[in-house]
């Protein structure tokens, strides 16, 4: 998981039996000493917590053993950061082809998308309707966000040489 933050998606997946690691910014000493704490308390101690700073090699990133899937829960909130995120996203994919990174995205501004980025990195982006995991309600676990029509989840990947 990138930009794990409180760790809550990938101590979900650790519980669930996926081999997970947890990873925020190198730059951010107390997000990942939060992640350790998450790991502790929920009796998942084997669970590696690693600082990636976006957009940035380094050695932690270039040692990742391969990965299937990329979570990134609520990544995309600074528009400085999405291409930095997509960097290091694209870098991951590339190193593991087959890789898919799960996202969600909240719609804040037309002059803020994603779009141009992924098409850039030649990154392809597979839409996941909220209603097909009944995540399309409004006020959905109490929260005042806007509704279905500004979060979105998608799945992105890379894009073949055809562009697909």
């Amino acid at each position: 998981q990138i930009g794990a933050g409180v760790s809550l998606p990938g101590v979900v997946a650790a519980k669930c039996g996926a081999e997970v690691i947890l990873s925020d910014s190198e730059e951010l000493p107390q997000c990942l000493r939060n992640c350790r704490r998450s790991c502790l308390m929920n009796d998942l101690p084997h669970v590696p917590v690693i600082g990636l700073t976006w957009g940035r090699v380094s050695p932690e990133l270039l040692s990742l053993a391969p990965v299937d899937v990329i979570l990134g829960s609520d990544v995309f909130f600074d528009p400085e950061d999405f291409e930095d995120i997509l960097t290091t996203v694209y870098f991951l994919l590339e190193k593991n082809p087959r890789a898919q990174f799960w996202t969600t995205y909240q719609v804040r501004s037309a002059d803020w998308s994603i779009e141009a980025l992924l098409c850039k990195w030649k990154l392809k982006t597979i839409h996941v309707p909220l209603h097909s995991f009944s995540a399309d309600k409004e006020h959905l676990a109490g929260s005042p966000l806007p509704g279905r029509h500004t979060i979105e989840m998608m799945i992105i990947s890379l894009a073949r040489s055809d562009g697909t």
